[in-house]
């Protein structure tokens, strides 16, 4: 499994006023199931890392929101 950190994406979404259950929301699955993505412990669906930065940030690449570990 690959590790993605979210740090970047949280911080934008401090931003916006975006919360892990406005995710959760945008992408049609459980606050429980965003937790476990934002701590790692499942991954991420592209499709899903698309939607959230086609929703709310369009200008910032997708490498920036979820990096890499």
């Amino acid at each position: 499994m690959i590790a993605i950190k979210c740090n970047n994406l949280e911080a934008e979404m401090k931003r916006i006023g975006k919360t892990r259950k406005d995710v959760a929301d945008l992408i049609n699955v459980s606050y429980s199931t965003v937790c476990s993505r934002f701590n790692g412990e499942s991954q991420w669906l592209y499709t899903e890392c698309v939607s959230i930065r086609d929703s709310w940030f369009p200008d910032v690449p997708l490498s920036y929101l979820f990096k890499r570990q």
